[in-house]
């Protein structure tokens, strides 16, 4: 045992540590496994008088105000060989475990449900659509810069995930490993923490029985609250237990709770089709990577100047892909005191999404829309292939936003790796080219492909080429451009110019940030699209704001919000009393 702020503690063998007088009166209600991992113990604590434990050879005894042995008491009693049910009956104050040093203990996949959803598969396919700037150009004329746009959408799910069904294992979507890494340092005290708890609750309760789940909890330092569980009914109860023992304290460790996020996924056993990391923090890194040791140091200098000079390091810190797909971070600022630029960059460089919670009340829909996606990955790995059919068209750039692309050294070929697609997600890439002069009532551009990964069949799909051709009349009266590609056009023309206002404003240069944003307005509202029914852009000014709780839509990604469950908080409870703050499926205090 060792001493904790008036509590005497008690460290399991498994390394969970618990308040010795909870413990001890699960034990003597007939609990012999640990109430957070299940392990069964094969020594017990033991309360009673310590003259009885004494003589039987078992106890090791070091004086509660001595700090022998590291300021540890152990007071053990040896397992014996017939006990009473295993049930867990009551246990309160609960801590999250000491973590070990490699996380290969990751609950084993069950077999059976793969194999049924792997018969299951899917019935569509990834769309491709394309649209070329103009269908027409006269036969005589060349042009040098024409572009495409390359229109991807994922198919539907095959059917919908019953949250809390463990009935049916043929949920026609591949299972995920998830990986929490949450904030819980002294600034999320009260509300934040109480809401925290409950959008984990949310989160618990609409995983599958085939999905996996752990959750790591970070302030000065980083600890892993249990290793990847599957969601069965009693992996639910046990991971909700494990979620409402979090206190806040401390401070902002990012980079560490990365780190053991990272670790988890790295060293598991076994592999889920899907996964992915959640992070979630409220302030700023306190601490940050040294590039020589790897220790963490706390910040000398601001935290904005720290974070754009560690982004790199945060990146490094990012999980392994080892040549297999890449794992996305989901991250979530929390209010308006978050590392906005470390957060952006882990997201950006993972491939996953950053989303800027503002209020509170906020969160849980935040963590719906993102697990909504998650749980529904129909496409991993897509990469989209394109190649020139002409023989004299060749490539001038590929606009992929955050997404890598390449074009070969001879301009007649190109890729974009696009990763997953949820279902039903969309995405637009923009191509250049040049067009050369006809020879013929038409002329054959380019073709487009793509394949992919199907995480439920574990299969390779090769999509059949699209082949863009245009008309070439001998005259033109009036070419008329294409609303589809003007209105993307717009889309990467706004998202440049906003970055380049940010860039002014936080210079202090805000007439010309206003500036640079009135112009582009004008120039969105003159296009074509913009003149178009339904694609008017809304002042900059005067207008109600989307809800900032809400994941980022400036790439297209789409998730699905699964639908609310029953309160997750005790309604009796105080949300700014922690020790009161429960998740459902808890055993009561």
């Amino acid at each position: 045992m060792k001493p904790g702020q008036g509590h005497a503690l008690f460290t399991a063998e498994c390394s969970h540590t618990f308040h010795f007088h909870c413990i001890s009166a699960n034990v003597k209600h007939g609990s012999n496994n640990c109430p957070v991992c299940r392990t069964e113990w094969k020594e017990l604590p033991f309360r009673g008088p310590l003259v009885a434990a004494i003589p039987q050879g078992s106890a090791r005894i070091n004086p509660v105000n001595g700090q022998q042995n590291g300021g540890h008491m152990t007071l053990l009693r040896p397992l014996p060989r017939a006990r009473s049910s295993g049930r867990l009956h009551h246990v309160t104050c609960l801590l999250p475990d000491t973590d070990r040093s490699v996380f290969n203990d990751d609950e084993p996949l069950d077999l059976c449900e793969a194999t049924d959803d792997h018969q299951q598969g899917c019935s569509r396919t990834v769309e491709i659509t394309t649209h070329p700037e103009f269908t027409e150009i006269p036969e005589s004329t060349s042009e040098r810069s024409f572009t495409v746009l390359i229109h991807l959408k994922a198919p539907l799910a095959q059917s919908l995930h019953v949250p809390g069904d463990d009935s049916s294992p043929n949920t026609g979507r591949a299972p995920v490993d998830l990986i929490t890494v949450l904030d819980v340092s002294g600034s999320m005290a009260g509300t934040k923490l109480a809401l925290l708890k409950r959008a984990m609750g949310f989160v618990i309760q609409n995983l599958g029985s085939s999905d996996r789940l752990s959750v790591i909890a970070f302030s000065s330092s980083a600890r892993r609250l249990f290793p990847l569980r599957r969601m069965t009914e009693s992996g639910r109860k046990q991971s909700l237990l494990a979620v409402n023992s979090l206190t806040s304290n401390g401070g902002t460790n990012i980079a560490e709770g990365l780190r053991k996020g990272s670790k988890v996924i790295e060293e598991r056993q076994a592999k889920n089709p899907v996964c992915s990391i959640i992070l979630l923090s409220d302030g700023q890194d306190t601490y940050t990577v040294s590039p020589s040791t790897g220790a963490h140091k706390p910040f000398t200098v601001s935290p904005t100047a720290c974070a754009q000079k560690a982004s790199a390091e945060y990146c490094a810190l990012l999980p392994s892909t080892n040549g297999s797909q890449q794992v996305p971070v989901h991250v979530f600022g929390f209010g308006a005191d978050h590392d906005a630029v470390s957060l952006h960059s882990i997201s950006q460089t993972s491939g996953g999404t950053f989303s800027f919670i503002e209020t509170e009340a906020t969160i849980q829909d935040a963590f719906a829309q993102c697990i909504g996606g998650l749980l529904s990955v129909v496409a991993q790995d897509l990469r989209v292939k394109v190649e020139s059919v002409h023989p004299d068209v060749h490539f001038g750039s590929i606009r992929s936003g955050s997404y890598s692309s390449r074009i070969a050294d001879d301009k007649r070929n190109g890729s974009i790796d696009v990763g997953d697609l949820y279902a039903e997600e969309e995405r637009d890439f923009l191509m250049t080219l040049n067009v050369p002069q006809g020879c013929g009532e038409e002329t054959a551009l380019l073709k487009v492909g793509c394949v992919y990964k199907d995480p439920l069949m574990k299969e390779t799909i090769n999509m059949a080429e699209v082949q863009v051709k245009i008309s070439r009349p001998a005259f033109v009266s009036v070419q008329t451009v294409s609303i589809q590609v003007d209105r993307q056009k717009n889309r990467l023309h706004a998202a440049e110019v906003m970055a380049a206002a940010r860039f002014s404003a936080e210079r202090g240069e805000l007439a010309h940030a206003v500036s640079l944003l009135e112009d582009c307005r004008r120039m969105i509202m003159g296009s074509a699209s913009g003149q178009s029914e339904g694609d008017r852009p809304r002042r900059l000014h005067g207008q109600r704001e989307p809800d900032p709780g809400l994941p980022d839509d400036v790439d297209g990604r789409h998730g699905t919000a699964l639908p609310d469950t029953d309160p997750l908080v005790d309604p009796e409870a105080n949300p700014t009393d922690e020790a009161r703050q429960v998740v459902p499926g808890a055993p009561a205090a």
